[in-house]
């Protein structure tokens, strides 16, 4: 793995954890070598992963769509900074250029993010790992709710294993460069009514 796309929220939340979390993140990504991927935003836990990543020497690369660019969130410090006509481009982008996603807490937009690489990775588009950083169990309720899918017949229990989880970046990261891709396809149950 040489480069990490990292999805998390464009506001700092509540707790000062989320901020340091994302701190030590992107401060962990640079001094392994890592190129961190990222939204391209000066704001929230965005700018905090993207300037400890900087400030510890690393490679950044922010993609963020022109409308908000012009509505001045863009970082204007990074090591490159590819500007997108939409969502839909920065979403594909992020993903082309990353070896694998690690989930910050955030709002609709990062669960949107996270969700749809993770189905991706579902589907077999790609075999990247894909990980919640599960910051003083913010990610709880949206674990369980992958368990009660799996438990409900919605979820295959080989995919709800490539949900990685953890507390410690460090070993988050350790356990994404570990990761194989389950070889169980996508699978469809049709019932005669």
């Amino acid at each position: 793995m040489e480069s990490v796309c990292v999805f998390c929220g464009s506001s700092p939340g509540v707790r000062p954890s989320y901020v340091a979390a994302a701190r030590r993140t992107g401060e962990t990504i640079a001094r392994r070598g890592l190129r961190l991927v990222y939204g391209g935003g000066k704001v929230g836990l965005m700018g905090a992963v993207a300037d400890a990543a900087l400030a510890a020497g690393g490679t950044v690369v922010g993609v963020i769509p022109e409308a908000l660019v012009r509505k001045e969130v863009a970082h204007a410090g990074l090591t490159e900074l590819r500007v997108v006509g939409s969502m839909h481009e920065r979403k594909a982008l992020m993903a082309e250029l990353a070896d694998g996603f690690l989930t910050l807490p955030g709002g609709f937009g990062t669960y949107e993010e996270f969700c749809e690489v993770l189905t991706w990775a579902q589907l077999g588009i790609h075999a990247k790992p894909c990980a919640l950083l599960d910051v003083d169990g913010f990610y709880a309720p949206l674990v369980g709710l992958f368990d009660a899918a799996v438990g409900e017949g919605f979820v295959h229990p080989d995919h709800r294993a490539m949900v990685l989880q953890g507390q410690d970046p460090e070993r988050l990261l350790d356990a994404m460069g570990q990761y194989v891709a389950p070889t169980v396809a996508k699978w469809v149950t049709l019932k005669e009514t």
